[in-house]
């Protein structure tokens, strides 16, 4: 059986996706995945190895777009010569990027924020997979937790990475979880997300241990 063009292989992933969410991880599977993005059962296995290499790639695709967008909303909050206050706004840039992501990619979005990682990654992804997924959560310490608490504070240990990830991973899953559930984000809950970040950073970070 030929190989699926890349375009029906960013399809099927958009599918594995929302499927992900709708019906849950444990139920996602090739035959249902199949039917519901109209391709035969065997294409599935043969573009992507397995069930678990699928998910793997589903899941880095999407946490690898969200990375994308969440530095380059840093960027243009930092500018050119970055302040306190610019530090500020990119902390809340990089809260917002869940809701900013689920402008044009709400299935992503969805899947990110309401499906644990380890709901679809197991002991059975590829080690090449696995690799990639740990180069993404050293790029999200460096280019996004540390990148924001040196920027604020001109440090980047402990304490002062905890409050970071407070803002920009604990305070969006919190608060926009329950609207992305429905397919969006309300400016209120948004309103509150930048609200909380902001009184969170009006306190220095505690002394580093």
């Amino acid at each position: 059986m030929p190989r699926p063009r890349v375009h029906d292989l960013d399809q099927v992933l958009d599918v594995a996706e929302r499927l992900a969410v709708e019906v849950g991880p444990e139920r996602l599977t090739a035959r249902l995945l199949a039917a519901e993005a109209g391709v035969p059962n065997g294409a599935i296995y043969h573009a992507f190895g397995s069930l678990a290499a699928l998910r793997g790639r589903m899941w880095l695709r999407a946490a690898d777009d969200f990375l994308r967008l969440q530095t380059g909303l840093i960027d243009r909050a930092l500018g050119a010569d970055p302040g306190f206050d610019a530090a500020v706004n990119a902390v809340v840039a990089a809260a917002d990027a869940p809701a900013r992501l689920a402008e044009t990619r709400p299935a992503s979005a969805r899947m990110l924020m309401t499906v644990r990682r380890e709901q679809l990654l197991g002991p059975e992804l590829p080690g090449e997979l696995a690799d990639e997924l740990l180069g993404l959560d050293r790029r999200l310490v460096s280019e996004v937790l540390c990148r924001l608490a040196t920027a604020l504070w001109a440090r980047r240990d402990g304490p002062s990475v905890e409050v970071i990830t407070t803002c920009v991973v604990d305070l969006p899953t919190a608060l926009l979880r329950r609207d992305l559930t429905r397919s969006g984000v309300s400016d209120d809950v948004r309103a509150r997300l930048e609200a909380a970040v902001r009184a969170i950073l009006a306190l220095d970070p505690p002394p580093p241990r």
